[in-house]
């Protein structure tokens, strides 16, 4: 009995070390941090942070939070103490100044499964030599026939084999599209290649991996994805190889594996890691926000009528089997307007990870020295003070709004903001011209976008068709 006793005491005391060791620092650096409450020991708030909800509105965590402490306030989120931002300027604070009183942050768990090279978790001059890499391929790329040809043709790929279905799950569609387009421009492989199949089936264990509880564990999501990413680094390197022993024999070309072969500031495991981030850049990200575009028009009707009337315009100044081209791109206001609202109201991104590289002081507030700090989208593109019936669906509002960086940051900001942006506006620019010129569509149970947080929608967003004329 007395050894029992003395073991309960001890274990007592480790976990009370524990809890102490742990929240002490916090209590020691409290000073003027925001208002607001840690939770539970260790998990603190996470879970209810990452409750599900709809992607089109704060959520509960957020709302009582907001309502209790305000738009900045103090948590204990991600196994860190936390400074949470709903506020846009201190949003904008924190992304310009990336590298000098924020870092990039994101969970260890999230480092093993994308490597720690890549561009998403680098830091410093690694992110420097990453991003660089990125901006003149987006600047050669976005503009060239070549590309904006291969992704029309895509497209219409995808929807010719609609023609005889009633129904089709849209997120499917739109990853099949994403998929074959980025891997196209980024490996030069077409969907028949055998290489392409399996670099899509071992992508699609390392998306659900990637979203997974990060137990490393054989058989679970999270390890078999960590083993996906092996086998995707090593097809990789095969095709940077055959690249290689082809342009000794042939003139060099100016695409995504030239350029990224040529790039000698990268190491041969920072290209393949920089592959596979185009991948998932180009893959999820976009696909999604097609969703959200899709989604969002199938409830509001005048949108899409002004949408297809849009691109009946551009569609007239072409000959019939012209090409679309940059110029035609620019020419597409209103879906500029459309893309705008869906980011906006869809919030692909919810938030980021920081972390306070010094204590920072920001108005009447101090974020101590290696808290998490984290610039919430969601709730800025949401707040009613900041856009005009927030929570509506309204494309028309993109005509008059002041489109400053504080109040809209989809994308992120600073020198972490997405440098593919563009060419994911392009591919869904693309895919709606044809879209809404030979279909109509009705969502079938009303499938809404629901943050996890990553977003999804439950049912695959299953659209009924009818088939119109152009």
């Amino acid at each position: 009995m007395a050894f029992w006793l003395v073991v309960s005491i001890g274990v007592v005391g480790f976990l009370f070390g524990l809890v102490l060791n742990h929240f002490l620092p916090l209590f020691l650096k409290l000073g003027h941090a925001p208002k607001g409450t840690f939770g539970w020991p260790i998990l603190g708030e996470t879970l209810s942070f990452l409750k599900n909800h709809s992607s089109n509105c704060q959520g509960p965590f957020l709302q009582d939070h907001c309502s209790r402490y305000g738009k900045v306030f103090k948590s204990h989120l991600f196994l860190s103490p936390t400074v949470v931002s709903c506020d846009p300027e201190l949003n904008y604070f924190i992304l310009q100044n990336e590298g000098k009183l924020f870092q990039c942050s994101y969970p260890k768990p999230v480092h093993g499964i994308l490597g720690k090279v890549s561009m998403l978790v680098a830091v410093g001059d690694a992110h420097k030599r990453l991003r660089s890499v990125v901006l003149t391929l987006v600047s050669i790329t976005k503009s060239k026939p070549e590309f904006l040809n291969d992704i029309e043709r895509t497209a219409i790929q995808t929807l010719d084999s609609w023609k005889d279905k009633k129904q089709v799950i849209f997120t499917e569609e739109a990853r099949k599209f994403t998929f074959n387009v980025i891997v196209k421009q980024v490996l030069g492989l077409t969907p028949e290649e055998p290489e392409t199949a399996r670099i899509l089936e071992d992508f699609l264990t390392f998306m659900r991996g990637l979203v997974s509880l990060p137990l490393y564990i054989p058989g679970t999501p999270y390890a078999r994805a960590v083993q996906a990413r092996i086998r995707i680094s090593s097809t990789v390197k095969a095709i940077l190889e055959k690249r290689r022993r082809k342009a000794k024999n042939y003139r060099k070309r100016s695409d995504f594996l030239e350029i990224l072969l040529c790039a000698d500031t990268l190491s041969e495991e920072e290209k393949v890691s920089f592959v596979l981030d185009s991948l998932l850049g180009g893959y999820e990200t976009t696909s999604l926000l097609m969703s959200m575009v899709v989604h969002f028009l199938g409830q509001s009707p005048s949108a899409l009528e002004q949408l297809k009337i849009e691109h009946q315009n551009v569609r007239s100044l072409k000959k019939k089997d012209d090409f679309l081209n940059w110029e035609d791109y620019k020419r597409m206001d209103y879906t500029q307007n459309v893309i705008n609202e869906a980011l906006r109201l869809g919030n692909i991104v919810k938030f980021v990870h920081r972390k306070a590289l010094k204590d920072v002081k920001f108005g009447d507030y101090l974020i101590p020295s290696g808290w998490k700090v984290l610039p919430v989208f969601t709730a800025v593109h949401l707040d009613s003070s900041l856009h005009a019936n927030a929570l509506q669906f309204h494309p028309w509002r993109w005509e008059s709004q002041d489109q400053m960086c504080k109040k809209f940051t989809p994308f992120g900001g600073g020198s972490r903001c997405c440098p593919g942006s563009e060419l994911a506006k392009v591919e869904v620019a693309f895919f709606l011209h044809h879209l809404v010129q030979n279909f109509r569509w009705r969502i079938e149970n009303n499938d809404q976008p629901i943050a996890f947080p990553y977003v999804e929608f439950q049912r695959g967003l299953l659209l009924n068709l009818d088939s119109c004329s152009v």
